[in-house]
This record gives structure tokens, sequence and C-alpha cells, in this order.
């Protein structure tokens, strides 16, 4: 019965208490209780261990420096736990016998917990079949964090430090020590300082004043078991996330600008939320003590941007386009270039599409024999071998060329980053790129190779012709859009729908200039606001905040529109549409066949010939091996560029443009 069972105990208990040495030590060689073995581990029953361990204050004193050590456990509250239906052998697996050893190994709760997901020990922790899971996942968390990595330093958490050794509550129960309201008492424990600060914070007074709504605890912010030091990327990243199931409109607003785009990728000289808000002493923003409070608003900016103005505070730093009232000039910019880039996509997607239909349509048929059987199917391509080439590009504008497509290749795949920098892919890339810092000196690289390509093309092409004092400047030879192109392209849709032949090209197309353009554009907006936010700390000092914002917003969304232009609608016009696929090479080799020139140009060939010119431009086709070699060069950028063009749209569905 139980009761003889407590009796038999409590002798045990007088009988082993009575049979300590004159130094406190108990006798025996193996760190045992002298006298006979009364239970062997067959025989134990929890009875047998509340003999001793029932009684209230039961404990001793360690040998090392004397302190007090509790032993007693509360056998109801035990019994209610999560482990309240398990025996006190089964967690401490190394009795076997009683009186049992006082140098009892440490109940190793990781290894059991794991051991449930592999499912090594089902017939022990059946309770754990069901939902174990979960409990798994946690474990496994907690290998890893900085309390796990720190095993055997002082003051590390332990699983009984936080759960308690014979206490454990689900976390949702208030009887637990982790419970989301106990937790600042549980952490406390061992971060004094922090509970201080939290106590008079924000959230610790709110915690103080429930009627006012539910504020965060510690779990809220650093997760129950994925704690890690607070200067690793991943902490940062756990926090912000965690501050999102409160704060959620701020933390997409946060992660939108230069700041949350670039911490989460693990840049640590940019702001995070603890650099703003503090980490614990948390304010309201109109309190005076808060970090981000009208008066101490410029000193916080400062910590980072020394030479910030006093209109530098009118940074946006949780900035949302989508309201007017706190954001005016974002709204309006965001507005007019989002509008910009549909507009823009649909017309020059629904142009490929047209074009792409219509050449199909326009393609002759031809007869092939299958087996003995003929079919009438659309031609192939007309491949062109006229034994002469046409010179359409120098070797200085295909080096120009070769410069732009690599540095705008690298731009965007160290720039998409930065805009989609909570994707799986942005974090891959930033890895294999050497983190943040490498990361930026790649792109600004980059930058400056492909400013110097758009502008010192546009210098060189404006000194060439210059010196030419017959040069018409809204001529055939020219860039610039002239009343031709208009033309061109009415005569190009007619013939989109059936209406009317093709239009008969000259030396450059409309969609050609089109491109030509757009670069230039593109150049200067991205230009200028990346270089507003590579030399912030001088733009600062005179710049309003917003002006940050609106850089980084520009920035952004121009380059987005360029990928999807250059990707698919460059792609298209130039390599992809019936009459050119899969590649064409006059930008590799320079040259067309002189039939094919012909062809694309007529009236480029027609006033050539008239005028007695076109001798001038007649080369000798480039050799197999140089062919060979512009087709490797040729799909590597192509798939290089498409590869980008998948990423930036899964980026987009991800989070979206703004």
């Amino acid at each position: 019965m139980p009761g003889l069972r407590i009796v038999a105990g409590l002798l045990l208990a007088a009988l082993s208490l009575a049979t300590f040495g004159a130094t406190g030590e108990p006798a025996g060689t193996e760190g045992r209780l002298p006298g006979e073995v009364q239970l062997t581990r067959e025989q134990i029953t929890d009875a047998d261990c509340l003999g001793c361990h029932g009684q209230k204050g039961f404990g001793t004193r360690s040998a090392v420096d004397g302190s007090w050590r509790n032993l007693d456990v509360d056998a109801d509250a035990l019994h209610q736990s999560v482990h309240g239906e398990y025996s006190c052998l089964y967690c401490h697996a190394d009795i076997e016998q009683l009186p049992h050893r006082v140098d009892l190994e440490e109940v190793d709760c990781v290894t059991c917990h794991i051991e449930q997901g592999e499912g090594s020990a089902p017939e022990r922790t059946p309770w754990l079949q069901s939902d174990s899971l979960p409990i798994v996942i946690q474990t496994r968390q907690y290998t890893h964090s900085v309390h796990a990595e720190k095993k055997g330093a002082k003051n590390n958490a332990t699983c009984a430090d936080c759960h308690t050794a014979h206490y454990v509550f689900p976390s949702d129960d208030p009887r637990s020590t982790v419970h989301r309201l106990n937790s600042p008492e549980t952490c406390g424990k061992c971060h004094e300082k922090e509970l201080e600060e939290y106590r008079h914070s924000i959230h610790g007074a709110s915690l103080m004043t429930p009627w006012k709504g539910e504020s965060a605890t510690c779990v809220d912010c650093h997760s129950a078991h994925r704690i890690t030091e607070v200067d690793k990327l991943s902490a940062h990243r756990v926090i912000v996330e965690e501050c999102g199931t409160c704060h959620s409109r701020e933390v997409r607003s946060y992660k939108a600008t230069t700041h949350g785009q670039l911490a989460w990728l693990g840049d640590k000289e940019v702001a995070q939320c603890k650099d703003c808000h503090d980490a614990h002493n948390t304010h309201r923003v109109d309190d005076p003590a808060s970090l981000v409070s009208e008066e101490n608003r410029l000193e916080t900016c400062r910590k980072c941007h020394e030479d910030a103005g006093p209109e530098f505070v009118k940074f946006r730093a949780h900035a949302d386009i989508g309201d007017f009232e706190r954001n005016p000039e974002l709204w309006w910019l965001g507005t007019v270039m989002v509008g910009i880039i549909i507009l823009t996509l649909i017309f020059f997607y629904s142009h490929s599409m047209l074009w792409f239909w219509r050449e199909l349509k326009s393609r002759p048929y031809e007869w092939v024999v299958v087996d003995g059987k003929r079919f009438r199917v659309r031609a192939k391509r007309i491949r062109h071998h006229s034994g002469k080439a046409f010179r359409r590009f120098s070797w200085q504008w295909r080096l120009n060329h070769w410069a732009l497509a690599l540095s705008v290749l690298t731009l965007v795949l160290t720039g998409m980053v930065v805009m989609f920098p909570d994707t799986g892919w942005a974090t891959a890339i930033i890895d294999f790129l050497g983190g943040p810092r490498a990361f930026g000196y790649i792109h600004r690289t980059a930058a400056v190779v492909f400013l110097f390509a758009v502008f010192g093309h546009g210098i060189a092409v404006i000194w060439k012709v210059s010196r030419d004092k017959d040069f018409d400047w809204f001529g055939p030879d020219s860039l610039l859009p002239r009343k031709k192109d208009w033309e061109d392209m009415k005569a190009q849709f007619r013939w989109f729908f059936g209406k009317g032949e093709p239009p008969r090209f000259d030396r450059w197309t409309y969609w050609e200039k089109f491109d030509y353009w757009a670069v230039y554009w593109g150049a200067f907006v991205i230009g200028l606001s990346g270089i507003i936010l590579w030399f912030s700390p001088f733009f600062s000092r005179f710049l309003p905040g917003w002006a940050f914002n609106l850089a980084t917003l520009a920035h952004g969304l121009e380059a987005f529109l360029a990928v999807m232009t250059l990707f698919v609608v460059h792609f298209f016009n130039n390599h992809f549409r019936p009459s050119k696929f899969p590649l064409d090479r006059v930008m590799f080799t320079g040259r067309w066949d002189l039939e094919e020139f012909k062809e694309e140009r007529p009236e480029h060939y027609e006033r050539l010939k008239k005028s007695g010119e076109l001798d001038k431009y007649i080369e000798e086709p480039p050799s197999k091996e140089f062919e060979t070699v512009s087709y490797a060069l040729g799909f590597t950028l192509l798939g290089f560029g498409l590869f980008l063009l998948v990423l930036v749209i899964i980026g987009f569905f991800h989070r979206g443009l703004v």
C-alpha cells in the first residue's frame, strides 16, 4: 500500500542520513550511501522516491561551496504536469538501486525529445508519438541556440532553468514558467538588467495594465528556442519576424527601406529595430524618453549619419507609399512610376505577342515527307548564305555593348537581391557573393562600368557626328525620333492585323530607338538615385530625409521596369521572334549576311547602293570558329538573363513591388 511504502521510505531515509561521516561526505568507494541495498531498480516505485523527496524542505548542502540545494518535489504538481504519467526512473535513468548514488548524472532532456522524432524509443514515450514533431523541432532549435552553444558556461540556460525540472506545463498554461506572461520573470533570473529596462518600457508597462490590451513579452520577440547571440544575423531576422506578428505594417514598410533591405541581408552598419527603438527600453514615439521622439530623433540618426542635418529627420523609417497622408511624396512617385510600368509592359508585351503571331502566320508552307507520307507545315527560319557580309557594328560599339551587357547582368543580380531580400534565392546569392560588404562593392563597381558605358557612348556619338557638318540630326542615320518612326509603327500594327504590308525600315527601327533611349532614361533615374544613396553622408547635410526614400523607391521600380523590358521585350525583338530565333549574332560578330541585311533594312540597303557607299561595308563572312564562339557567348548571356528574369518574377509574386 502507498502508506506503507512512504513509511518504509522514511525509515530508509533515516538510516541513510545516519550513516554520513563527520565530513558530511557519503561513505563507500563508489559514492553510494553505505548500508545494505534495500531495493533494486525493478523494485523501486515513485512512492519510494517520494519517501525522501516528497518531504517539504528536503535537500542537501553542496560539498563545493556549502550552499543549500532543495531536492523536494510537490507530488501533486508533478502529476499534473506533462510528465506526470511517468515514473521518476524514466528521467533519472542512471538510478540502479536505493539508496542511490549522490552524484547522479544530469537529466538529458534534449536527447530524449529528439529520439521521439526518430522513433527510437516509442515504448518509453507513447505520449509523444502523436504530437512529437513540434517538440523535436523546438528541441533541435534549442541545440543551435546561444544557450545550448555555451553549454557548461556560467549562467547558461538549460531546459530545467526555463521549464523547471518537475513542473513542466504547456506554454499556454498560466502555471507554466514559460507562459508568455511569466516569461519576463523567468528570463529575468539571468537577464536582470534587461528585465529592469523592460519593466519601464511600453511593453512592460502595458503588461501591468492588461485592460489596455496585450503587450509583447520576452518570448514574443526572441521566440522560445531560436535564441542566438544578439550580433548574429539570425537573431535580427527572428526578432524582426516576431515584431511583425504585432506590427505587420511597420515591419513590411521597414523592409521596403534601405535599412530593412540591407539589415535583412546581414549588413550590420545599417539601422535595425533595436537601434532606433532600443532593444528593451522601448517607448511610444511621442514619449520624450523614446529614441525616435522629436527631441531625440536627430541625435539617434546621427549615431550612424554623423553629418545629418536637421532636415534629415524627415526620413520615413517606415515608408508606406499607400499612406498618402503620412507619405505624400512617396505616394505620388509610386503612383506615377507604377503607372508607367503597367502601361509600358502592356504596350510592348502586346506588341511582342502580335509580332510573334503575325510572323508565324506569314511563314510560307512547305511539304515534308515522313515514312512515305507528305505533311504540309510552316517553313522554318530562312538561313541566308550569300557569301557576303554587311558590317553593321564596329568593334568599338561591340565592346561597348559587352560592357553594357555584363554590367547590367551584374547589377540585376545584386540589385534584385536588395529589392527582394526576404526570398530564399536572395539570401543564397548574398552568401555566395561573400556577404553584404562584398556584394556592395560588386554592385557599385558594376554601376560605374554601366554609367561609363552609357554616357561614354553618348559622348562619343555626339563628338563623332559633330565633326560631320552634313549630318542630319533627324535624318535616317540619326537615333533621334522622327516622323517616319511613327509611320513605321502604324504600318507595323496594320501588318500585325493583316491590314497591310510590313513597313520598309531604314537604318534604325522605332523599337531599336525605344531600346536605345530607354537605356538613357534608366541610366539617368537609376544612376541619380543610386548616387544619392551611395553618397548619403554628403547629401544628408542638405537634402530632406524623404529624398532618400524617393531615391530608394525610384531606384527599385526603375530597375524592375528595366528587367521586365530588357529580358523580355529586347530579347524578343532581337533574338526570340521567329525570324531570329534562337539567336541573332550581329552584336557579337558585327556583321549581317548581305541578303539578311537587304531583307531587314531595305531602305538602308537601297540608299547605300544608290550612293555607291555599299561596297565600303561589304566584308567576308565570319569564320566557322568565330560563329561557334558567338553562339556560345550569346547563349550564355541569354541563359543568364532568363535565369535572372525567373528570380525577379519569383520575388515579385513573393513580395510585390513595394
